[in-house]
């Protein structure tokens, strides 16, 4: 995807790579930054949350999730030419009961759309990780940045399997901060 397409958004956005080499990269961040997200993206969606849960309190599953982002995703299948289908976000407030578990577990950053419960922006301080925004109903748009699949885990699980995804330049936008602002509230007051 060429980036030409939208020149305001690339000047004045913020580049990560997930990974991140260090959680204090997101310091500078404040809600309703620009992002391009680059590198690695965990995968899951509620389903694969309650999964990955039960799997790693049996013991039968483990992973480093250090620093990782999850983008809250169930791709539909890629078409011929392309490396995944359509690819747009999901609701993220259907995540929020799994959250301090994987808060716990190291992950640094969320994707997907939508708010996030007042006691989860609240994790998001405790520790000190971020959750992003990408575009709702633009999931056609999206596959473009995406350049590599990989399964994790619980392939039969099809779209909910926990998956990973390469992406250059994934845009998106900081909803919460580490520091609790809130996007929607204070430019959108979005209710």
């Amino acid at each position: 995807m060429k980036l030409s397409y939208y020149p305001e958004f690339v000047k004045k956005a913020h580049k990560l790579i997930f990974p991140l080499e260090k959680r204090e990269i997101l310091e500078p961040l404040k809600a309703g930054d620009f992002l391009l997200i680059s590198g690695w993206l965990l995968c899951a969606r509620d389903f694969t949350h309650k999964k990955i849960i039960s799997a790693i309190k049996e013991g039968s599953f483990s992973f480093d999730f250090t620093n990782q982002a999850i983008y809250y995703v169930g791709p539909t299948k890629a078409p011929p030419g392309k490396v995944i289908g359509s690819a747009g976000p999901t609701t993220s407030k259907r995540m929020d009961p799994y959250m301090e578990f994987f808060l716990k577990l190291g992950i640094s950053a969320t994707i997907g759309k939508g708010k996030r419960s007042p006691e989860v922006k609240e994790l998001l301080k405790k520790y000190k990780a971020v959750y992003l925004a990408t575009f709702g109903g633009a999931g056609a748009f999206l596959n473009s940045f995406i350049k590599k699949v990989e399964t994790i885990a619980f392939e039969e699980l099809g779209p909910e399997a926990f998956f990973r995804i390469k992406v250059e330049n994934f845009p998106a936008i900081v909803i919460n901060s580490i520091y609790g602002d809130d996007f929607y509230e204070k430019v959108l007051s979005y209710e």
